[in-house]
Parts: structure tokens; C-alpha cells; sequence
């Protein structure tokens, strides 16, 4: 058994805009306590956001706050966030997305491979066949792409969009986003040209609240 001191920390990060009705239940569902971890601290950034996020995640205990002038998108609040936790020591990262749209018990299986020193990158394998929010032509260009990207990435990759990841330290640092749209696509390829160790562990969701603020539609994206 892992003592709390010798374990390593954890720092959950949340890209947020405009997420004042739902970051507040996002952050207190996070867990307080896991195996192998001795610290865990969350981190929201904030991509100049107009309502009162900041403010919702203040009151249910965020750690850090990282504020964004102006509003450039979930890539860059990823690469930024990234860049943050890095700076506060973190050994482990875990993005995750601010409408809880990810089961937050699930983290402790996201970084078990990466505790085992099996994996540098995990991904939330959400069974997009299977989610049943997803419209069939949904689930079928999420397939579709998936494929897509695992030959580009030279891996078979079953949720290429999946937001809900681990990274450890090394494979934080290796991770270079140059995209201005979103940054699940391009890690993933960046993990294949990497030779980063990629595990895909399968996950919950929770029901949808509203729809992504990310895309205009699964066709655009």
C-alpha cells in the first residue's frame, strides 16, 4: 500500500467558457482521495469567459485558477492548461471537461496504467458505437474518424475525440499543440510519431446537458 506521502500528484485540469452552470457540479464530483496519489489539486482555465465561472469555481474549491485574456478556443486552453500544471509540479495530469460530461469516478482507472508504468497518454474510450446521446450518423463519423486517425497515428485508436485523458509528466512535456480548433486529433497522431506508450481504458458519460460549444455540428468538426 502506497502512502499518501510517497505517492505522486495529480493535477486535474478543466478548460472552461462560459461554464457557470455546470462547473460548480463538475469540480465536487472530482475525487478527494486516490490510490498512488498523494496530492491532488484541480486547475480550471478560464478562456475569457463573459459569465460567472470563475466565480461557481471558486466556491466548489478549485485549486488554481488560470485566466485567459481573450477567448481563442479549447485548444489553446488545453495547451495552456498543460503548460500550467507543468509549472506547479504536476506528475500526472488528467484533462477533463467542464459540462461533466465524463464520469468522474472513472478517473481512478484513467491513471492506474500510467501509476503501473504501462502508458505515458491514456484515453476515455467512450464506446461511441454504444453512447446512446450520439445520432447514428454521429456515431458512424466518430468511428469513421477514429480509423482515420489511428492510421495516420500508426495505432488503433477506438475514441479519437475523446477530451477525457491522462498524461504523465515526460509525455506532457513532449506534447507540442499547434491546432487553433481542438487538440484530441493532433495529440494522438503526435503520441504515434512520439512512440508514446497510448492505453485506451473504457469509460462512463453522463447525460448530455446542452450541446458542444467546441463544434457547430459533428459534420464541421
Amino acid at each position: 500500500m502506497i502512502k499518501p506521502e510517497q505517492g505522486k500528484k495529480l493535477i486535474i485540469q478543466i478548460p472552461c467558457y462560459n461554464e457557470a452552470g455546470s462547473i460548480g457540479d463538475t469540480l465536487r464530483q472530482l475525487p478527494q482521495k486516490l490510490a498512488g496519489i498523494g496530492v491532488i489539486e484541480t486547475l480550471i482555465i478560464d478562456d475569457g469567459s463573459q459569465d460567472k465561472t470563475i466565480e461557481q469555481a471558486g466556491r466548489a474549491g478549485v485549486t488554481h485558477v488560470l485566466s485567459l485574456q481573450n477567448h481563442g478556443g479549447l485548444a489553446r486552453a488545453y495547451a495552456a492548461g498543460l503548460d500550467e500544471c507543468l509549472r506547479r509540479g504536476a506528475d500526472i495530469i488528467v484533462n477533463t471537461d467542464a459540462d461533466n460530461q465524463y464520469h468522474a469516478g472513472d478517473i481512478a482507472k484513467l491513471i492506474q496504467p500510467i501509476l503501473d508504468g504501462k502508458a505515458g497518454l491514456v484515453i476515455g474510450d467512450r464506446g461511441v458505437l454504444s453512447v446512446a446521446s450520439f445520432s447514428p450518423i454521429k456515431r458512424f463519423l466518430q468511428k469513421a474518424g477514429s480509423m482515420l486517425v489511428g492510421r495516420a497515428a500508426g495505432m488503433q485508436i477506438p475514441d479519437a475525440t475523446s477530451g477525457f485523458r491522462a498524461l504523465n509528466r515526460e509525455t506532457a512535456l513532449r506534447t507540442n499543440v499547434l491546432s487553433t480548433y481542438s487538440y484530441t486529433l493532433e495529440t494522438l497522431i503526435q503520441a504515434g510519431a512520439n512512440h508514446t506508450q497510448v492505453v485506451h481504458i473504457p469509460i462512463r458519460v453522463n447525460p448530455p446537458t446542452r450541446p458542444s460549444r467546441l463544434m457547430r455540428g459533428t459534420t464541421d468538426y
